[in-house]
């Protein structure tokens, strides 16, 4: 028999008035991890697509989730709902000022709390839908590339010259030969020098960045593999030989991206740890001697 959650024998002591005062897609990514199996298929389909959810009926969600109706059930009692009804409310009135906080709305009386939730809850939210889009053969396709190279090169401007920082931070600890450009002349130098050994990752939270499409051309042109981390039907991944789909819109009037650049962060750490357990159990010893390397350079905590 399959032991019941433990939410669903608490005895009440008001926790549920204590969670209906949280954002509800909120009080769902935190209760994720104590789901059961198939309560988080629930979970998953409804942080990545709230806005439909708060029209569908039971049965609906169910079969999208591919769930049976008791489990939605469940599911809403879990996250601190009396039942299906007054989950699809919560839904809906979060759902009504999505798009503002999607665009991070900063009104002018907004609280630091304030301010704190949307940005929060806005990258939470688009993390789980980057995740519920992701298609795993393109990173399974793009690890073997990056673990099959001679070098691997990291292009990206502005916050994605930073991701790109950080890749070839990551993937340097991996013994791969690798470097970070974010200057269109670097990248242009870069790419003609690359071979048919190589692989380079072009990063664009946009996908539409004429210079990394230059770079991108003239990598090629010699030989390269060229991965993407872009918006699908962009000109960047549309030109990758291999494109990972990053589907993020953002508002970048006021702002630098946010959420893309996160989730960007996200698909590196995955590549990353993707060529790691191809480098096979001792490669460990090598992570550990990277480890042992700068304990030296910590403070040690006396107290």
């Amino acid at each position: 028999m399959i032991p019941l959650h433990p939410s669903y024998n608490r005895p009440s002591t008001g926790r549920e008035a204590t969670v209906k005062n949280q954002p509800i897609l909120k009080e769902i990514a935190t209760a994720r991890s104590s789901l059961r199996k198939s309560e988080v298929k629930v979970a998953d389909f409804v942080l990545a697509e709230p806005e439909q959810v708060m029209h569908m009926r039971i049965v609906d969600l169910a079969q999208e989730a591919q769930v049976s109706e008791p489990t939605i059930v469940r599911f809403c009692r879990a996250i601190g709902c009396n039942g299906f009804q007054e989950f699809k409310v919560r839904i809906a009135q979060e759902t009504a000022v999505a798009n503002n906080i999607g665009q991070f709305a900063i009104a002018e009386d907004d609280s630091i709390d304030d301010i704190c939730t949307k940005i929060a809850d806005t990258t939470i939210q688009r993390l789980h839908q980057v995740k519920s889009q992701l298609l795993p053969e393109q990173i399974t396709e793009a690890a073997q590339a990056i673990s099959a190279a001679r070098r691997v090169e990291f292009y990206g401007y502005g916050a994605s010259g930073a991701v790109a920082t950080d890749a070839q931070h990551k993937f340097f600890r991996l013994q791969v030969a690798t470097a970070a450009y974010s200057d269109p002349h670097m990248q242009s130098m870069s790419a003609v020098t690359l071979g048919q050994n190589d692989v380079v990752v072009a990063i664009s939270q946009s996908g539409r960045t004429r210079d990394l499409m230059h770079s991108i051309q003239l990598a090629q042109q010699h030989g390269a593999i060229v991965v993407s981390l872009a918006p699908q039907n962009t000109p960047v991944s549309e030109a990758a030989n291999l494109p990972i789909f990053i589907n993020i819109e953002e508002d970048t009037e006021q702002f630098t991206p946010m959420t893309s650049r996160i989730a960007h962060l996200m698909i590196i750490d995955m590549l990353a740890v993707a060529v790691t357990q191809r480098r096979g159990p001792d490669f460990a010893n090598h992570l550990n001697a990277i480890k042992q390397s700068i304990h030296s350079l910590r403070i040690n905590n006396e107290n």
